[in-house]
């Protein structure tokens, strides 16, 4: 920055008495200008070019200060969120003469992923009068962006797979919000993600940009600079507006509670049916968020047999993911018939069908091992159990049902999730009895129940017979296990340790009989087919 430039830009902000600021490339190339009012200036994102974080974004700032001033919070702020190469504040006095510089750069010392003190991000070089800035930039730059990438690449390569930060939102109680986080932080955990750090806004009213306040935004973003954050996962669902301008505010993968969701289901569907159900929520998901993902909304397909007005991308793009979803669609329904046709067999040899329900991770695909030795998969993330399995258990000598262990439900289930899995869901419609299993030990047990109740209610099975079941008793003491039982009216068992299952099936058998509404079956009669 030489004087005649300092000089210019004086002039022109003292003559309109506002900051001016100028993005400059390291060729020295005036990259854009920036008009601010008296106090500040608002510099546009500069797109998503040299985003890794262990270099910076190839270009400066330098902007006016009216008056004797050093660079502001905001303008920090500006270096750590859009990777400056360096921050330049330019003191202007009323004729528009420049007077002392003052300039700062991203600190190599700063070590990402440690919890250090927000000053530490940034290093303050010594303030000069203009004539006597004699910093040869290139030079600088080079040497320090070669330091910062020398001194973080150890932590690189430590640092593997994806690091989240969570983000919740609520106009209501924080306890609440509190109890969704933990259960956010629960689904990051069994997508395999690193959880670095929470946060919670609590707001009168929902922002319909951003969700979030602005400075919150900001505070998040400069947090994940900290502590080496990959992701933001928002508790919320963010409509496609709300993802764009949160995306135009920071590098980083943003997703919201739906998308990780749908994100652990691709992960954990084995069966055809299930990757098919999967993938047909994902595109229904993706339909109007198409233009959040396109870069070139503008651009025809042109070329030989393309010219004339086309189609823009973003058409091509959605008449393809529509093609997908009817696809899709047709061979579900295939599936669909294959699933009728073992229904109907078995009610002509009148076998019952028990349907274990419950919140993802009560322990239902443990209940179905313990039950049947089924070799079900456990484990202890949500989600684990996708594709439904179906199992013979023997109450009698004389007398078999089968037992279904199903997929999962949490509070607000996606819905073109809950859409594409109606067909496994259908399943539940011909139980005689549903086994609706709850965690006894989670703080959340209430709401986790009545989540399943409208689950069940909302796809038109709540008139089922139910028997309540609270699992996991091994994790109480036998004073709280008993007053469960009496303020539910339910079966305490911990399936885990064979606790209380001779008791459960008692009462099943009990239920069942008392029911009138399926013949019991003899052994001879199960078709050794129907095992699935």
């Amino acid at each position: 920055m030489t004087p005649e430039f300092a000089g210019q830009l004086g002039r022109i902000s003292a003559e309109i008495r506002r900051q001016v600021g100028v993005l400059l490339t390291r060729g020295g190339d005036v990259d854009c200008v920036v008009v601010g009012d008296r106090e500040a200036i608002q510099l546009p994102h500069p797109g998503r070019s040299r985003s890794d974080q262990r270099r910076f974004r190839g270009v400066r700032c330098v902007h006016t200060h009216l008056g004797e001033a050093g660079l502001s919070r905001d303008d920090l702020n500006d270096l750590s969120l859009l990777r400056l190469d360096t921050m330049t504040a330019l003191e202007v006095d009323e004729e528009g003469r420049p007077g002392r510089v003052h300039t700062a750069h991203l600190s190599p010392d700063f070590q990402p992923g440690e919890d250090r003190p927000l000053a530490q991000v940034w290093t303050l070089l010594p303030a000069c009068d203009i004539h006597q800035l004699s910093l040869d930039f290139p030079a600088f730059i080079r040497d320090l962006e070669a330091e910062f990438a020398r001194k973080t690449e150890r932590h690189w390569r430590q640092a593997a797979g994806e690091r989240a930060i969570l983000v919740g939102v609520t106009t209501g109680r924080l306890e609440e919000a509190q109890e969704r986080l933990d259960e956010l932080e629960e689904l990051a955990r069994s997508a395999d993600l690193r959880v670095l750090d929470r946060f919670i806004q609590r707001r009168p009213r929902l922002d319909p940009r951003l969700l979030l306040g602005h400075g919150k935004l900001q505070e998040i973003v400069i947090r994940s600079l900290q502590r080496d954050a990959t992701l933001l996962i928002f508790d919320r669902n963010l409509t496609p507006s709300q993802a764009r301008a949160i995306c135009r505010e920071t590098d980083l993968k943003v997703i919201d509670r739906s998308q990780l969701i749908l994100d652990i289901f691709a992960r954990r569907a084995k069966s055809q049916e299930g990757r098919i159900q999967v993938e047909l929520a994902q595109l229904k998901y993706m339909m109007p968020r198409l233009a959040e993902f396109d870069d070139s909304l503008s651009r025809l397909t042109g070329g030989i047999g393309g010219r004339g007005p086309g189609e823009t991308s973003l058409e091509v793009n959605r008449r393809r993911v529509k093609d997908r979803i009817r696809h899709l669609e047709d061979k579900l329904e295939g599936v669909c018939r294959s699933r009728r046709q073992r229904r109907a067999r078995r009610q002509r040899h009148s076998v019952p069908v028990i349907s274990i329900v419950g919140y993802t991770n009560a322990g239902k695909s443990t209940l179905v091992n313990a039950l049947t030795q089924a070799g079900v998969l456990v484990e202890d993330k949500l989600f684990a159990t996708l594709d439904p399995v179906s199992r013979r258990l023997r109450l009698s000598p004389e007398r078999e049902v089968l037992v279904s262990d199903t997929v999962g439900f949490i509070r607000d289930l996606p819905e073109e999730l809950v859409e594409a899995f109606r067909a496994t869901l259908e399943e539940i419609e011909d139980s005689a009895l549903l086994i609706h299993l709850a965690d006894a030990a989670s703080p959340l047990r209430d709401a986790q129940i009545a989540a399943v109740d409208n689950i069940l209610a909302g796809i038109g099975l709540g008139d089922i017979p139910r028997l309540l079941v609270l699992n996991k008793a091994d994790r109480l003491d036998a004073w709280h296990r008993e007053a469960l039982a009496r303020r539910y009216d339910a079966t305490v068992i911990s399936a885990l340790r064979g606790e209380g299952l001779d008791t459960l099936l008692e009462t099943v058998r009990r239920r069942l009989a008392n029911g009138k509404a399926t013949a019991w079956a003899e052994t001879s009669a199960v078709n050794e087919g129907e095992n699935s």
